[in-house]
């Protein structure tokens, strides 16, 4: 089956496949991240600018896109194959900011809708200028398809699009010089030194069926142009190569050296065609070639757009080469998927073992009294002459508090040591914030010192209703705290309660008040826990890309 009989299955599958890349995330700072992310890019590119709408309308015009890198002529190459200035050349770079399209008035439909480049906004322009002939034609084209239009000698507004560049946006021309079939794009210059520019004019050879990369005699071994021709060869593009701006004097030295690298790299069959350096190659010069410098091209052009074979093979190929391509480029981002979804993994690994520790420590600490010390330590010797039960259970709650805050402290290094050696933690997990943790253990802390005061009072109330002895709630509540933290050194609080609630009361006072300071632990605990993978966990790192990505080409493949 030909690409471009395309059948409903093999479009559904493309959009499924679509639909998975846009999907996946690659967002932890990992080693071969970047190349996914701009990989990720790419494909999405080609597949809405490109494949999808090429194989939905494979009658569509070819679209050739002229790139490559800055100062190459490629404003001076679109100018001189249609005939006049449709856009701007110059010594200033970066030239080329808004990208131009330019197309038969005839086909101007193909391009008005969002069928190529969705992400773009049409800027139209009336077909207007002078001729290489000597004629001149003015035609304004109505503001239609939702999109902008300059009016009839609006020469100013149109040379302020040109300078400044409108964001998102496609300067569309039409001419009737150009061929019926066939548009021609001017990019952005490749190796820009504005980023957008750089990332947009990928974006639009992505879009090509025949990509034209210019390169002159001086740069032609440049690592841009060369980074180009690999991606076409690696893609199976259709692919044409313009050597620019050639002395006369070394023009079959230059010619043949290019040759040969081009050979030594697997595209020897790619079509040449070389420009001498003229006085129009200037950018302060026309903008226009003579005609006869770029007849071979434009030739060339004219009969991949109006000869049908030819026309096919030059979609098909291109067609097929993006999808061939898709073999070793989703498992690429599959295994980019994969990558960080082991990196977040061991992240949780970190963070969790990390708060596991702290919860173990805990348990040791107060199992061993440890919260017993300092002023609460004090305040338990100097009861009850010395000390109130209200000081008491205010003592023992803030060493409560310091000794949490002890034990996450310990955890949050131990998180910031396993970062130091994991990139992918200075993306997926909440920086340390001992302040802010030592504000909410407190918080933590004393909403479980008043559900303690709650369950003392509850359980004297029902003492006292059941005709026995008691004590103070308060009392209650600060010998039961002692009791619950303070290890064997508080064995006679439980003794007291015993005393004061009966045995039944005082165990059943115990029991609810451990619950309650498990409970404290816990959720201090799981919320610092929480807030550091927070970050992670809103990074949507999941192993279900990988998994969707590969399944998705695997569809894709028996649709083909």
């Amino acid at each position: 089956m030909a690409i471009l009989d395309v059948r409903p299955r093999l479009l559904d599958a493309l959009t499924a496949l679509r639909a998975r890349v846009d999907a996946a995330r690659f967002p932890l700072p990992l080693p071969g991240a970047d190349r996914a992310r701009r990989g990720r890019a790419e494909l999405l590119a080609q597949l809405d600018d490109y494949l999808v709408p090429r194989l939905r309308a494979p009658e569509a015009p070819l679209l050739a896109v002229i790139g490559g890198s800055t100062g190459a002529g490629k404003s001076t190459l679109v100018n001189s194959l249609v005939g006049r200035r449709v856009t701007e050349a110059g010594v200033l770079r970066p030239t080329t900011r808004t990208p131009v399209l330019v197309c038969h008035p005839d086909d101007r439909q193909w391009f008005a809708g969002q069928r190529v480049l969705p992400q773009l906004t049409r800027v139209w322009v009336p077909a207007q200028g002078e001729r290489t002939d000597g004629g001149y034609e003015e035609e304004a084209y109505p503001a239609a398809y939702g999109t902008t239009a300059y009016g009839p000698g609006d020469r100013g507004a149109r040379a302020a699009g040109e300078e400044g560049g409108a964001a998102g946006a496609l300067r569309v021309e039409t001419d009737p010089g150009l061929a019926r079939g066939l548009a021609l794009l001017d990019a952005p210059d490749i190796d820009s030194l504005v980023a957008r520019n750089r990332d947009l004019a990928a974006e639009l050879i992505c879009a090509a069926d025949i990509w034209v990369l210019v390169t002159t005699a001086t740069r032609y071994a440049d690592a841009v142009p060369w980074h180009l021709l690999r991606t076409a060869k690696e893609y199976d593009v259709t692919l044409v190569t313009v050597l620019d701006r050639v002395p006369h004097q070394v023009a079959a030295e230059v010619s043949h050296q290019y040759a040969a690298l081009l050979t030594a790299a697997g595209l020897g069959e790619v079509p040449r065609f070389t420009i001498p350096e003229l006085p129009e190659s200037a950018g302060g010069g026309s903008g226009l070639l003579p005609g006869t410098a770029v007849a071979a091209l434009r030739d060339w052009l004219t009969r991949h757009a109006q000869d049908p074979a030819a026309r096919h093979a030059a979609a098909e190929r291109t067609a097929a080469g993006v999808i061939a391509s898709l073999r070793a480029r989703m498992p690429a981002l599959a295994g980019a998927a994969a990558a960080q979804h082991a990196a977040a993994v061991r992240l949780v690994q970190h963070v969790e073992g990390a708060y596991q520790e702290a919860a173990e420590r805990m348990r040791r600490e107060l199992a061993a009294g440890a919260a017993l010390a300092g002023g609460a330590l004090t305040h338990w010797h100097g009861r009850p002459y010395d000390s109130t039960p209200e000081e008491l259970l205010t003592a023992l709650a803030d060493s409560l508090a310091t000794l949490l805050r002890s034990v996450t402290a310990a955890a949050d290094e131990r998180i910031a040591e396993a970062g130091r050696r994991d990139p992918a933690a200075r993306a997926g997990l909440a920086p340390c914030d001992a302040r802010g943790a030592g504000e909410r253990i407190g918080v933590a802390v004393r909403r479980w010192r008043r559900c303690v005061e709650e369950l003392a009072e509850e359980e004297v109330a029902q003492r006292a209703a059941e005709g026995g002895s008691g004590c103070a709630p308060d009392e209650a509540a600060a010998l039961l705290v002692a009791s619950l933290i303070g290890g064997r050194r508080t064995r006679t609080a439980g003794e007291r309660l015993a005393e004061t609630l009966g045995a039944q009361g005082a165990l059943r006072l115990r029991d609810r008040g451990r619950r309650l300071l498990d409970d404290c632990v816990g959720r201090v605990l799981a919320a610092e826990r929480d807030r550091r993978l927070a970050p992670l966990d809103a990074l949507d790192v999941t192993p279900d890309h990988q998994v969707r990505l590969i399944a998705a080409l695997s569809v894709l493949q028996k649709e083909r």
